[in-house]
């Protein structure tokens, strides 16, 4: 899954001009911000993803950052899940015939039904699946709203450091 999340910050032409000055300092400067702005971001995205049948461990489990790169004049950070359906609880679905076996898996887990009951309640579950798909959860989109002024300040401090380290005041 993947969603691209673009910030803009104050003073990005300074930063332009800084990284043709000092590309290793400002390397080190905004690589260090992206790992913080990553775990801060995974441990948002995973306080608001659901828990599933198998508990943290499924969708919320699978939420990761990967180590920054910087490519060229740039420094890339991703978080994400390498599950199939974090995607379609992200944004939703469009009606569906969605498979009964994980559903039926669901409705053990976390309805209070009789074995006997499982398979009707299942069948009920995925007909309204058919009719109306599934709502959106939104938790990489929540979890950056909520937190892209944090974000932010961490980059433009990551920038006021990089003007330090260079003899450069603030």
């Amino acid at each position: 899954m993947s969603v691209n999340i673009d910030v803009t910050l104050h003073g990005a032409a300074e930063l332009s001009d800084l990284w043709r000055r000092a590309p290793e300092i400002c390397r080190q400067e905004l690589t260090a911000a992206m790992l913080e702005a990553e775990l801060l971001m995974q441990r948002e995205v995973k306080e608001l993803t659901p828990v599933g049948v198998g508990g943290g461990g499924g969708l919320r489990g699978s939420v990761t950052a990967l180590s920054p790169q910087a490519i060229g004049d740039s420094v890339i950070g991703v978080v994400g899940s390498p599950l199939n359906y974090a995607e379609p609880v992200e944004v939703g679905t469009r009606p569906h015939w969605a498979p009964i076996e994980p559903l039926e898996d669901w409705v053990r887990h976390k309805l209070d039904v009789s074995e006997d009951e499982v398979p009707g309640v299942a069948r009920a579950i995925q007909r309204k699946i058919a009719a109306r798909g599934t709502p959106a959860v939104g938790m990489f989109h929540r979890a950056f709203a909520a937190n892209r002024a944090q974000v932010v300040r961490m980059f433009e401090a990551a920038r006021l450091r990089i003007v330090q380290r260079l003899g450069g005041t603030t």
